[in-house]
């Protein structure tokens, strides 16, 4: 398993903490900066997991 580093840019929206990583493309939220990174890290791992799979077909 190939270990990827990728970046997260944050931001405040009013009481949300909203976190996209701008390589793949997805976004993601939450009331503290800690469940906003978590939050982004699973939406990234189901996208590129599915990606992966969508690639091999």
């Amino acid at each position: 398993m190939a270990v990827r580093t990728f970046t997260a840019v944050l931001h405040q929206d009013e009481d949300l903490y909203v976190a996209e990583c701008p390589e793949v493309g997805t976004v993601s939220q939450g009331y503290t900066i800690e469940e906003a990174t978590a939050n982004l890290k699973e939406a990234m791992e189901l996208y590129l997991e599915e990606f992966l799979l969508a690639t091999d077909r």
